[in-house]
């Protein structure tokens, strides 16, 4: 088979056979077939799409492009993954706390590039915390924690580390087939009983319309079917940051919050949804209701912190609570009224421009910098109230609190606030 004959053929909109997208794949990781052949079949799968029959074999062959984890307990094995938003720190709590209730959670996670952050960079706001494990030394920690959570080597499904980054330069992020095969590539490679997607949709999300986040959403649960891995979906909004810190130390700071008991009631209230989806999958539970009571009570307790706990130190982690943040400066409101809409793109950006996130692949992070909210849509706000609170070195202060009293829109009547979860799809 000639590669440019088979993305003429993706080009001109007909379905790849099975051999000929595992040929492409298995080429491609061994160097056979050149970068600028694979963006050519990546733009073309964008423009053009994928069936789900594609779609599942291009998952499979990227799974088959490395090892899977193995078996380690026999405790049912579970994970969640979620497609990133501004304040989206509910990995950093679900982990340990469906860990304190009989499940393997091996998380496999990634790093932050634009507006969204990245779990490696948060966990790495926590100093020695290693996020960097053979799969001997993951199999372990598995056993002893019940939970791990690092970034994807070169073993497992290196054909879409291979493949994320030509998408990234050929503008093909969006295409639902290349994002269904690589979230999917790196779960069933870990080899589990079940899967929780959180998608979220809104101004602060990649998805930005209930449509494509649905198109997503059941590109994923299709195409599990097929791979044998049964997915639940919940669609959550993201018009404005999820909880009330967006940035690396100031989110892990917020996480252990809740782990113990408290912190912001929407961050709490996603995770427990999203774990009680999973338990219930993997039979833990009889149902929802049951799943929710013991997730409370292991917050209230204080047994899902001590998890953390156990997870952090287990991977080199040193225990310093709260993470240092740089000095704070304070968004004072101009107007009164109510909150209408938070401009989530310029939170994001401001955060990336303080190198709180990267605007290329490789960009240092500065882990204490950051932003706090104090007002969420719905809330009324009179002049001289804390929008919120900007964490930066002075010399990077610049004119931007002033600018980021645009950060929300203010109405003179209350609009309705929005809900947490906006659908679920099964």
């Amino acid at each position: 088979m000639i590669p440019a004959t088979l993305i003429a053929k993706k080009r001109d909109a007909k379905p790849l056979l099975d051999e000929e997208i595992r040929f492409l794949v298995e080429g491609y990781c061994r160097g056979e077939v050149a970068d600028y052949q694979m963006s050519a079949l990546a733009m073309a799968i964008c423009i053009q799409k994928m069936n789900q029959r594609e779609i599942a074999t291009l998952t499979d062959a990227m799974v088959h492009s490395g090892t899977c984890l193995p078996r380690c307990t026999d405790r049912p094995r579970v994970d969640k993954h979620s497609t990133g938003g501004l304040g989206d720190k509910v990995s950093l709590i679900l982990a340990p706390l469906l860990a304190t209730l009989d499940v393997d959670v091996p998380m496999i996670s990634g790093r932050g590039l634009g507006l969204t952050g990245g779990t490696l960079d948060k966990l790495e706001s926590i100093h020695g915390f290693q996020t960097e494990m053979s799969i001997e030394q993951s199999s372990e920690l598995l056993k002893q924690v019940g939970c791990f959570m690092i970034g994807a080597n070169e073993k497992i499904a290196p054909a879409d580390q291979k493949l994320y980054s030509l998408r990234d330069v050929t503008g093909s992020v969006e295409s639902v087939a290349l994002i269904t095969a690589s979230i999917l590539s790196k779960k069933i490679a870990a080899t589990l009983d079940a899967l929780v997607l959180d998608v979220k949709v809104g101004s602060g999300a990649f998805m930005k319309t209930m449509d494509d986040a649905t198109e997503l959403a059941n590109s994923i649960i299709d195409v599990g079917k097929l791979s044998d891995l049964p997915v639940t979906v919940i669609l959550s909004d993201m018009s404005q940051p999820l909880g009330l810190g967006v940035g690396n130390a100031i989110e892990v700071n917020e996480s252990v919050e809740v782990l113990r008991g408290e912190g912001p009631r929407e961050v709490r209230d996603l995770t427990i949804e999203l774990c009680a989806d999973v338990l219930v999958k993997v039979n833990r539970f009889e149902n929802r209701d049951s799943a929710i009571a013991a997730l409370v009570d292991q917050l209230d307790s204080g047994a899902a912190y001590e998890r953390f706990e156990q997870m952090v130190s287990a991977q080199g982690g040193r225990l310093e609570f709260p993470l240092s943040l740089a000095q704070s400066h304070s968004v004072i409101a101009p107007h009164e009224g109510w909150v209408e809409s938070v401009n989530c793109e310029l939170i994001g950006k401001t955060i990336v421009e303080m190198k709180g996130g990267r605007s290329r692949k490789g960009d240092k992070i500065d882990h204490t910098v950051g932003m706090e909210m104090h007002l969420r849509v719905g809330d009324e706000v009179k002049v001289g109230d804390r929008i919120a609170t900007l964490y930066c070195p002075p010399q990077q202060l610049a004119d931007r609190l002033e600018r980021l009293t645009n950060i929300i829109s203010i109405t003179e009547k209350p609009p309705q606030r929005p809900p947490l979860i906006v659908m679920r799809v099964s």
